[in-house]
């Protein structure tokens, strides 16, 4: 992450470009190893020459700053190979929360609560404006994997590896309701409209649709034989064949019409089901065992993989994907839609 920075100073960070860069006033030359060298300039722009020691410079890369009075994004560009990337500065930093890794996190849809889980045994609901922690969720067994609040901001669905699946208030840290069915761990979860079914996949090999209201399973929807990993749930595009179950619906089951689950699956492979009907809709194989998958559209979906491809598909034809997406070798552990594009993360 990027620190604040006193007033009319220039920053550089480590590249792998560019091992041992750093601070510099502005107009200075940074020399680097291999004939490599950065200048700041005296509007704040910032230029890489990558040159060889025999030879004249090979290629020059463009590097904008804003204005180092108010430094809170760095962009970097290579317009000959027409990519750029935008690293940003925190908005703010939470130290006190959990003592150990975050494994993972999300926000209440009106952004005042924020709730996550740590490879330090815990699970915390905590004040997104400051990080004050107001709840403590307790009573699952072994690591807590996952945690999400439903639409109504109110309550919290958590997966731990004890293979439950718990329901709990974000006003008291009671936990409501109690799943029991998974085998193996719950590795992800994923809820139906308002929430009156979630979904959860595990170790197992299993993706299974609940019944809140009845704290009951109402159907697994898929038995892959293989850990999943990640699920994502959306709206299908009319033109998809989903498929027509083969006994009719539980009237228990709300919302699930229309709509395709996503598999992320540790034997390399990415699936498609009919939340309704249960059947297969598609299965691509991709480079490396699949961590997440992700909805840009009822059209395009995305999934990322351990060995750092992110594959854009259309879901009408996934014979072959649309882009691969790689920056680098790191497991990529998350990916969520923003605006016109999406956010991921990756284990590096």
């Amino acid at each position: 992450s990027l620190t604040s920075l006193p007033p009319r100073a220039s920053w550089l960070g480590k590249s792998p470009r560019c091992q041992g860069s750093g601070g510099a006033g502005v107009g200075n030359h940074l020399p680097c190893a291999k004939g490599r060298y950065f200048y700041a300039s005296q509007n704040n722009s910032l230029k890489l020459s990558l040159s060889s020691l025999d030879g004249p410079s090979q290629m020059s890369w463009a590097f904008r700053l804003c204005s180092a009075l108010e430094l809170k994004s760095i962009l970097i560009s290579c317009p000959r190979e027409n990519v750029s990337t935008k690293f940003l500065a925190p908005y703010t930093t939470f130290c006190r929360i959990h003592q150990k890794s975050i494994t993972c996190l999300d926000i209440s849809s009106g952004g005042g609560l924020g709730v996550s889980t740590s490879t330090d045994g815990t699970m915390k609901i905590w004040q997104a404006a400051n990080g004050e922690i107001r709840r403590q969720l307790e009573g699952h067994v072994y690591d807590v994997n996952c945690c999400r609040f439903f639409p109504s901001g109110l309550v919290v669905l958590s997966g731990g590896m004890d293979a439950q699946l718990k329901i709990w208030s974000a006003e008291d840290a009671s936990c409501v309701v109690t799943f029991k069915g998974h085998k193996g761990g719950i590795l992800d979860t994923a809820i139906v409209d308002r929430g009156r079914n979630v979904l959860s996949c595990s170790r197992d090999g299993t993706a299974r649709l609940w019944d809140c209201g009845r704290s009951a399973c109402l159907g697994v929807i898929a038995d892959c034989g293989s850990p999943i990993n990640g699920i994502a749930v959306g709206t299908a595009d009319n033109s998809l064949n989903l498929g027509t179950p083969e006994k009719p619906p539980s009237e228990r089951e709300v919302g699930t019409e229309g709509k395709i689950l996503l598999l992320a699956r540790e034997d390399k492979k990415l699936q498609g089901v009919g939340l309704q009907s249960r059947q297969p809709v598609f299965l691509f194989v991709g480079s490396d065992a699949f961590n997440c998958c992700a909805f840009l559209s009822s059209t395009y979906i995305l999934a990322g993989t351990q060995d750092g491809n992110i594959y854009q598909l259309d879901v009408r034809n996934t014979n072959s994907p649309i882009q691969v997406i790689h920056r680098s070798g790191a497991p990529v552990l998350s990916l969520l839609p923003y605006r016109d594009g999406f956010i991921a993360s990756q284990g590096n």
